[in-house]
């Protein structure tokens, strides 16, 4: 059983492989528009919070499931002084191992069409799952996952809608080379528009400005540095960040906690 902690903290952990990690967390922060990219599946323990993804606006209080898919912009800010959650955030790979399985081999496209569930079963089978996984135990953790992924998943998942061709194009260059220079005047070359165009068009497609989407490119390939073990100046400046401050300030506004912090519970 999971029991919400009592102060402001957050307790990341490794389950069951580097492909899976277990975050629990109460807070009063509000978190700017950031992604992930890994699958999430949590549980609101306690408290409330409100939040915008391209899947629209949501609350979610204790007792809801939520999900986030990679790659999806989302933030989330407390209704009230704070609120306290566990998530499960899984690798595409694990993640698509596991629906594969599920779906005899089927390889459907995998996205979670509900932000926010309510009074849904699945609750008991996360709070299952996310207690095996923690307590590491093993084959009943992996059960635990199939059966809880199983009960979210949706034969029919909306498709993503499709990006603009000049504005696919804007948005690769990035993907190509987030830590290179991206000024706007360079984009909207590339996209064959004005700038306004390009800031809203790529608004539109990303849920983040071009400005916005090269910072969390950056904390990505940041991210992914740190895990492997490297220093955090050193991910800092490979991802091209100015100075240690900036990438600071731009990793805990997003994810709520430091980049020492994270950097820790990798180890």
């Amino acid at each position: 059983m999971i029991t919400p902690m009592c102060k402001d903290s957050f307790a990341i952990s490794h389950v069951g492989g580097p492909e899976a990690t277990a975050v629990e967390a109460r807070s009063a922060h509000s978190f700017a528009r950031h992604t992930h990219d890994e699958y999430g599946i949590g549980l609101m323990l306690a408290g409330a919070q409100r939040s915008w993804s391209g899947r629209g606006f949501v609350e979610a209080g204790a007792g809801d499931l939520i999900t986030v898919n990679p790659g999806e912009v989302h933030d989330g800010a407390p209704i009230g002084e704070s609120r306290t959650w566990a998530m499960l955030y899984l690798s595409p790979g694990r993640m698509a191992a596991i629906a594969s399985d599920i779906r005899d081999g089927s390889q459907k496209d995998l996205e979670f069409t509900d932000p926010v569930m309510r009074n849904h079963p699945a609750a008991g089978q996360f709070a299952a799952a996310y207690t095996a996984f923690t307590a590491g135990e093993g084959e009943i953790a992996e059960e635990r996952l199939t059966l809880l992924v199983a009960g979210l998943l949706h034969d029919r998942p909306m498709p993503p809608p499709a990006a603009p061709p000049h504005l696919a194009h804007v948005k690769a260059r990035i993907d190509d080379d987030p830590t290179g220079g991206h000024p706007l005047d360079a984009l909207a070359r590339e996209a064959g528009a004005s700038r306004f165009q390009t800031l809203r068009g790529f608004a539109r497609l990303t849920g983040l400005t071009p400005h916005a989407y090269v910072v969390q490119r950056r904390l990505d390939v940041a991210r992914a540095m740190i895990r492997r073990g490297a220093a955090l100046a050193d991910a800092a400046s490979a991802a091209g960040f100015a100075d240690q401050s900036h990438f600071h300030r731009s990793f805990t506004r997003r994810y709520g906690l430091t980049p020492g912090t994270y950097a820790a519970a990798m180890r």
